[in-house]
């Protein structure tokens, strides 16, 4: 059984984070552990509150895992503070993870804040270095970058920048883009755009935990960085075409209608 760790906040309306991490392993036949930073009192409209873990106790939990279970990937997700990027980095470097994947998450669905500003310098300087594989969405591109994109030549642009930081693989996330869904997959030499059809619905949250989570997966069953990504694409848009209608917000997607629907694992 091949296994994957999350590195996240726990969202109780189940839709992102560690619940959403977790269920994708399952989805895609991965046993999932994790290790919580933040706790949230959270919906489909927005993020209530916000309870960060002492940093220590999050490296405990990493040195849980990885201690007795051991892992083949790991990913990262909500990590409000640089306190907390800094132990899990030296975590990362201590257990030797070399498949990480670093969804570099900073703001929900509803637009709440989950990164103090003060720890992007941290991300930049302490976790982009250690990642195998990036996955910004264009705001996040922006800040890791220090460009304000608005198309596929910004998008390489901060591609080129958050590689030159350290990070192997850069996959730049056009979902905020107004024509296309094409993310851009960069190696440190050759662009690789992936085309999805755009899809009409409100319910996407937890998109960017899916997506990463699903990378995190594939890298954990052993295929290369352009494999994982472009089936991660496919199931990212199978999970959204099959969102709930929950909640009076943004509705989550479905990692489990998205496996059955490709025939996963």
């Amino acid at each position: 059984m091949r296994r994957a760790l999350t590195i996240a906040g726990s969202d109780s309306g189940g839709g992102a984070g560690i619940q959403a991490d977790l269920k994708t392993f399952a989805a895609l036949g991965v046993f999932g552990t994790s290790a919580i930073t933040s706790v949230t009192s959270q919906n489909t409209v927005g993020v209530q509150g916000v309870h960060d873990l002492p940093p220590d106790f999050v490296g405990r939990q990493i040195d849980s895992i990885l201690e007795d279970i051991a892992i083949d990937a790991a990913k990262t997700g909500m990590l409000s503070n640089a306190a907390i990027i800094e132990v899990v980095a030296a975590k990362v470097k201590a257990h030797r993870i070399e498949r990480l994947v670093v969804d570099p998450v900073m703001v929900a669905k509803g637009g709440a804040p989950l990164l103090q500003p003060d720890a992007v310098n941290a991300v930049i300087s302490h976790l982009l270095p250690l990642a195998l594989v990036v996955t910004p969405n264009l705001p996040e591109a922006g800040a890791l970058s220090g460009l304000t994109i608005a198309g596929l030549d910004g998008m390489r642009e901060a591609a080129r920048r958050i590689q030159g930081a350290g990070a192997k693989y850069v996959v730049v996330k056009g979902g905020h883009l107004p024509d296309r869904a094409v993310d851009l997959l960069f190696d440190g030499r050759t662009f690789e755009e992936l085309d999805a059809e755009r899809l009409d619905t409100p319910h996407t949250h937890g998109t960017g935990c899916v997506f990463s989570a699903a990378i995190t997966a594939g890298l954990a069953k052993g295929k290369t960085v352009p494999q994982a990504v472009t089936a991660a694409k496919r199931f990212i848009t199978a999970a959204i075409r099959h969102g709930f209608p929950l909640g009076k917000g943004h509705g989550p997607t479905d990692p489990m209608a998205a496996a059955r629907d490709l025939g996963e694992p």
